[in-house]
Parts: structure tokens; sequence; C-alpha cells
């Protein structure tokens, strides 16, 4: 049973969530001490058993065997809805290939609940889960999101990120997406403090690269406007993001070839031109 738990609001545990997590033999959660402390608050003694990221391939088989010979596990994660840039996938895909019944407490969800209030387009959305944290494959990944979206991606962007590192994700987003994209920043959601801050990119970005973030956050951005193909200034600017973020010449060809569908043999030579010629200004 997948049992999703509060966000921050305590209150938002659902009377369904609470009996699961009584009824069954163990809570499979992420990290013990967040979980038990939930469950001491609500009166629940239970065995849990730690699965994460780390565990989470070896653990797997061994939990499948149980739940074949007849026990009952409810998973957790540390908030939210299991699955959601949270362990979990691969102990449900196993079940699931072995022929166990897998079911679900549906619940509090913060890159919905980010969506809702945001004031941008709640359909169709893309969620991405976590951007990679250094700058060259963060980069890398933007260029081929833009690649996406000049072939005809037309949705809302969910993203979560961290507090420390919400600040430099606006700036690339902003330098990716274009500044003026529309976007939002939600965080502490359900908590004392729930901030949802719109704006554009560029202004987001301007504002936190001095204010303080703290809390989970999640990271919106509208939809792209309709526009022409990647041009020459794009994929020199793609190129030039990649190099900087620490890529290969020849990995960060492959990555803007990829992101913008121009020809790889094409890019390589602009990459050249550009490895070769200093920077203008």
């Amino acid at each position: 049973m997948l049992v999703a738990t509060p966000i921050g609001n305590l209150g938002d545990l659902s009377p369904r969530a609470l009996a699961a997590l009584r009824d069954a033999d163990a809570v499979l959660c992420e990290d013990s001490r967040v979980t038990g402390g939930l469950l001491a608050r609500q009166g629940i003694a239970a065995t849990m058993i730690p699965l994460h990221e780390h565990n989470e391939a070896a653990q797997a088989p061994r939990l499948v065997e149980r739940m074949a010979a007849g026990e009952s596990f409810a998973l957790v994660s540390d908030a939210g809805t299991p699955l959601v840039s949270d362990p979990g996938y691969r102990l449900v895909r196993a079940a699931i290939a072995a022929g166990i019944q897998v079911s679900a407490v549906p619940g509090p969800n913060a890159a919905v609940m980010a969506l809702a209030l945001s004031g941008l387009p709640p359909h169709p959305f893309l969620f991405l889960g976590f951007l990679p944290a250094r700058s060259g494959p963060r980069a890398a990944e933007l260029s081929r999101l833009r690649g996406i979206e000049r072939a005809g991606l037309s949705a809302t962007l969910v993203l979560y990120e961290a507090p420390h590192r919400l600040a430099e994700a606006l700036a690339a987003l902003a330098e990716a997406l274009g500044p003026e994209r529309p976007a939002a920043v939600a965080r502490e959601l359900t908590k004392r403090f729930e901030e949802v801050r719109r704006g554009s990119l560029g202004d987001l970005a301007a504002h936190y690269a001095t204010a303080e973030a703290r809390g989970e956050i999640c990271i919106l951005v509208g939809p792209a406007p309709e526009e022409a193909a990647a041009g020459a200034a794009d994929i020199d600017a793609a190129l030039r993001a990649a190099l900087a973020g620490g890529m290969s010449l020849r990995d960060a060809a492959a990555s803007v070839a990829a992101a913008t569908g121009v020809k790889k043999r094409e890019v390589y030579a602009r990459a050249l031109a550009l490895d070769t010629t200093p920077e203008p200004g």
C-alpha cells in the first residue's frame, strides 16, 4: 500500500492513511526518525523498515518474497506521495512483476498543490523532479528541454529544488528558457509561512539572489511561447553554457545536437569555432 503523508500540516493525514499505517505488518520508510515521529504523534506503534535510494535495489526482492508469503506493507516517503521524486519505484515494479496487487491511499503532493496555486496554466504540465545539481549537467538538461520545446512542447514545467540551490537554479532557468518566461516559486506549502511568489524568471532569479529561501521548494515555469527553430545564436549560447559547465567539446556538441535537432557534425563544427575564437567583449 502506497500511503501519502503530510507535506507540512499534520491535519492533512487522512483517516484512510492512518488505518493503513496501523494495519500494516511493517511501514517502509525513507528515514525512520521522520516517520517514527509521525507515527508517535498518532499513537501508532509499528515496525519500520528503511527503504531509500541506497538500499532499495537490494531490499526489493526480499520484500516481494515477504509480500508473496502474505505480509502487507505500507510504503511512505518523508513527506507527500511516495515515488514522486522519492524511493519506491523499484519495489513497485518488482511487486507488479510478481503479480502482487499494489494499491494506494491518495493525499498531499507538493507539485500538484504548487501548480494549482501558481496562476500558471494547469494542463498540460510536465513534472521534472530535481535538476542536476552541477552546473554543466544542469545546463545540458535545460538545453535538451529547450530543444523539446522548440519541437512543439507547450506545458507548464514543475520542478523541485533545494533551498541552497534555488538562486542558481532560477538563474540557469532564466538563461536557458528566457528571463521573461512567467514563473512562480512555492515554498513551505501547508505550513505557517507558506509563500507563493509569482513573476518572470528574471525577476525571481534577481529576488532570490539576495533573499534567503527556506523549506521545501517548487519552481514552476509557464509554457514556452511559439518560436522559430533554433538559430545559430541559440546553438552558440547552448554550446557556451555546456562548455562553461565543464563538458568536453565532443560531449557538448552531442548534447546540444540532441537538444536542438541540428545535425551533430554541424554543431561540432560550431563548437570547434567557439573553442578557438575569443568570446566578444
